[in-house]
């Protein structure tokens, strides 16, 4: 790469960004930090380098973030081990990288079962050997108030399960191969909405938050081992999850590939956590003076109807509602 590369590198705008983390050589970001992007392309960190001879499991890979992920890893060299609960996406996924040139397996895998995770799991080990990084896509998110939460135990129960504990027997079943080695790395998809605490989000956050808090416990004791934990706190994303909020066909969305693409320089970076500014300030604003931010979290909830109007057409929203939700960019109100 020439000056002349990283200078257009380093100017690039974000909504420009896809061609440049769709590429195999590119460091795959989605980020208005340019020092970031001159320093990589000084360092010559690509995507290629980080996953070359690496296998990569991804859940959730049959669609959405995980889809394209699994796409530009393949693209970039690396070897793809695909999960989610439906052969024929998961097929349709392997068969498009390899038609690319790239390395795709695919596990089919209801990640509800405990006992399905482990069994796919070991099948997976017996297969391939190790699993160098783990990245805990699938998720399910709930979108509804207490009030309209009294009789729905299970919603926190099953949002629990596919967002908590399959993620964690996977982090059990691969993590003692990844110390052995000296190398891996789990990244874990969070959300904004675990530094904003969101209204109506109670059991998808609350899912989010044990996985962050219980990976913040475990990265100390695998330093050690050069196994790392990665939480990224994405921000609303377009995917078919949430689809059945039609409010949220007017809100400022990330794109699967430019979640994607997120993920991809999680993978060339390793960093601790990944969050957007305004999760960020959220997060320090809530430590300081909770009541205060209490009271603009109220406000939002104030401002937006429950789930039963969500299912309805795409409202319109008025100016102090566009105002709200462009200032709080990627909170799911």
């Amino acid at each position: 790469m020439n000056l002349s590369d990283i200078a257009k590198l380093a100017t690039k705008p974000v909504g420009a960004l896809s061609s440049v983390m769709n590429t195999p050589n590119s460091a795959g970001r989605y980020r208005p930090f340019y020092f970031h992007n001159i320093t990589d392309a000084l360092a010559g960190k690509t995507l290629k380098d980080a996953v070359k001879g690496k296998v990569v499991l991804i859940t959730g890979a049959s669609s959405g973030i995980g889809e394209g992920t699994a796409r530009q890893i393949g693209a970039a060299g690396g070897e793809v081990v695909l999960v989610a609960r439906t052969l024929e996406n998961l097929e349709r996924v392997a068969d498009d990288i390899r038609a690319d040139g790239g390395t795709a397996h695919v596990y089919p895998c209801d990640l509800n079962d405990l006992e399905a995770i482990s069994a796919m799991a070991d099948q997976v080990l017996a297969d391939l050997g190790h699993v160098d990084i783990l990245i805990n896509n699938a998720g399910r998110s709930i979108r509804r108030s207490l009030e309209l939460s009294y009789d729905r135990m299970h919603d926190y129960q099953r949002t629990m399960q596919l967002n908590y504990f399959a993620p964690v027997q996977l982090i059990l079943k691969f993590t003692p191969g990844m110390r052995e080695r000296g190398f891996g790395q789990i990244i874990n998809v969070s959300s904004i909405g675990v530094q904003t605490k969101a209204p109506r989000f109670g059991a998808y956050i609350a899912s989010k938050s044990a996985l962050d808090a219980l990976c913040d416990t475990l990265q100390a004791e695998t330093l050690p081992q050069n196994v790392k934990f990665t939480t990224v706190h994405m921000p609303l994303v377009r995917t078919p999850m949430i689809a059945p909020t039609k409010m949220y066909d007017r809100f400022p969305a990330l794109t699967p590939d430019q979640a994607a693409a997120t993920l991809c320089n999680a993978i060339v970076r390793r960093p601790r956590r990944v969050s957007p500014p305004t999760g960020q300030l959220a997060a320090v604003a809530d430590a300081v003076s909770p009541q205060i931010i209490d009271r603009v979290r109220n406000r939002g909830f104030a401002m937006f109807d429950d789930s039963e109007a969500a299912k309805g057409p795409a409202p319109e929203l008025d100016v102090a509602q566009e105002v709200f939700v462009q200032a709080t960019r990627g909170v799911h109100w």
